[in-house]
């Protein structure tokens, strides 16, 4: 017997090895049940890096840290949630404190950052990079803290316990002046491959790449710049090396010659994993950052376009070998719409494509969202939007990258008690939220409500704000229902009659993973 046991396992192994599923059934056995999915438990472990500010001595940035409470209060080591300051300052790699062909007002403007960069070397002497910016002592109330000036440093955290899943962070940087703007970005993981479609090598703008390193090891990255014509040339690009736990900041533009509106930024390592977004400055729209695309699709969802955006400009780009052909349509509060004159969208292989569709919205917050023209799954493509809002010297600029689902759950940190907006899209299917206000980082209390998004529209709310606030809060989404849902949230702080914002997407914040169940132990047989 304990023979033929053993070939029916090996036999068993040998099934599981082709087709990776395999069972033992008994003579008039009806079967295995249907396999049930595998359970899912809260991560125990999570990294986020935050990139420079930028090197403006007149800006004030504030980072808030939170991690959403589990239902039912949650279970665990109560563990820690930090972000450290990294061990250097955010250096140029390209040693260029200006790009050719800048304008005199811009190379002023660098002979001053250079002065900065003078400072910031004194104080990264003085920062301790053994005591953190933000501490996060407990899941459900944000932390924040507030860095003035030119010399703050690229960020790198890490999570465990109870303060691991859904761990988010949200840095915001408000500059009046100079390149202004309200710079927003969700401190990020960190990863090997990135997408930024909407970057830019023109004389009007300065756009750079930050990197972050979160690790004890140097990384080596490739940055890759493609117009509309193809890949630009470069010889800057490759072999970028970002100094263990340190940031490296690369201007674009003195990475080629050519002056180009609308760039495609590609960042991969060649060894080891980053942090990365691309800080933009526009001489009269003002600067924010762009944050990465999600990964190459045939279709895409870009939410939260605000009701008064004055100018819409779409950039997409198709890495694989084949052209990219899309339906553009508009997700407004009622309905989908295709915009006149601008149905469709070709996207040439390894090219990046952009169209201007202007004051799309007509006074009704929307979504974008791009499909195979000829249906099934198409040519995967990447996209951003470029958004202004106001007119003249009252001009603002803000960016949305494509963005994955919300999934179970998502978070957006850094809400104020005025100036929120959450944008909620259901491109296929009416959905039900839950929108979590969580108590203030100073006090108030935690509130909750429902919403519903019709498919194929998008629902534009001023989100709850928690009972009795003092401080800022977090918004975290989760999915009841229906979908998928896609979500984004504008941050507004009007200035002097300038309207500043920033827009956060917000998808699924990975903070349960899939445990395979325990099979039956084979591995001792009766006789």
């Amino acid at each position: 017997m304990k023979s033929s046991s053993l070939s029916l396992i090996a036999g068993t192994v040998a099934l599981a090895a082709v087709t990776g599923f395999a069972a033992l059934t008994a003579p008039g056995d009806p079967g295995p049940a249907e396999p049930k999915a595998a359970p899912r438990q809260p991560v125990e472990r999570s990294s986020l890096l935050c990139p420079s500010p930028g090197r403006s001595d007149l800006a004030e940035t504030t980072y808030t840290s939170f991690t959403p409470a589990a239902d039912g209060g949650g279970g665990g080591e109560a563990g820690t949630a930090e972000l450290m300051p990294s061990t250097g300052k955010a250096a140029d790699d390209t040693g260029a404190g200006t790009a050719d062909g800048k304008d005199e007002n811009s190379k002023k403007d660098d002979k001053k950052d250079g002065k900065d960069d003078k400072k910031n070397d004194k104080n990264a002497k003085k920062a301790d990079p053994s005591k953190p910016v933000v501490s996060l002592r407990e899941p459900g109330k944000p932390a924040t803290a507030e860095v003035s000036g030119a010399d703050a440093p690229a960020l790198v955290g890490t999570a465990t316990g109870r303060l691991a899943p859904g761990w988010a962070a949200q840095q915001t940087t408000l500059v009046e002046a100079g390149a202004r703007g309200l710079l927003g970005v969700s401190c990020s993981a960190p990863g090997t491959d990135f997408w930024f479609p909407a970057a830019s090598t023109s004389k009007s703008r300065e756009d750079y790449v930050h990197l972050t390193n979160p690790d004890d090891g140097a990384v080596v990255a490739d940055i890759e710049l493609y117009g509309p014509d193809g890949v630009l040339k470069s010889d800057g690009g490759e072999g970028v090396t970002v100094p263990a736990r340190s940031g490296v900041r690369v201007l674009i533009s003195t990475l080629t010659s050519e002056a180009v509106e609308d760039v495609t930024v590609h960042v991969t390592t060649r060894a080891g994993r980053v942090g990365a977004a691309v800080r933009t400055a526009d001489e009269s729209t003002g600067s924010d950052w762009l944050a990465a695309s999600v990964s190459p699709a045939g279709t895409l969802v870009l939410p939260g376009i605000p009701a008064d955006a004055t100018s819409v400009r779409l950039v997409a780009f198709a890495p694989g070998d084949g052209d990219a052909d899309l339906k553009v349509r508009l997700l407004g509060p009622t309905g989908t719409f295709a915009p006149v004159g601008h149905e469709d969208l070709h996207v040439k292989s390894r090219m990046t494509a952009s169209v201007d569709l202007k004051d799309i919205t007509k006074g009704e917050a929307g979504s974008l969202l791009l499909t195979p023209a000829k249906g099934g799954k198409g040519a995967p493509v990447v996209a951003a939007l470029r958004v202004v809002r106001g007119k003249g010297d009252g001009q603002e600029v803000g960016y949305i990258p494509a963005t994955a689902p919300v999934g179970a759950q998502a978070t957006v940190a850094d809400n104020r008690a005025k100036g929120s907006t959450l944008s909620l899209t259901a491109p296929t299917a009416t959905a039900t939220v839950q929108v979590i206000a969580s108590a203030g980082s100073e006090g108030g209390e935690q509130v909750v409500k429902t919403y519903t998004v019709k498919g194929g529209t998008t629902l534009a709310v001023t989100p709850p704000v928690p009972s009795g606030l003092k401080g800022g809060y977090a918004l975290t989404v989760r999915t009841e229902s229906g979908g998928p849902v896609h979500a984004a949230r504008t941050l507004s702080l009007p200035q002097d009659g300038v309207q500043m914002f920033t827009v956060q997407t917000l998808s699924d914040d990975g903070g349960t993973v899939a445990v395979p169940r325990a099979v039956q132990d084979l591995s001792v047989m009766d006789d």
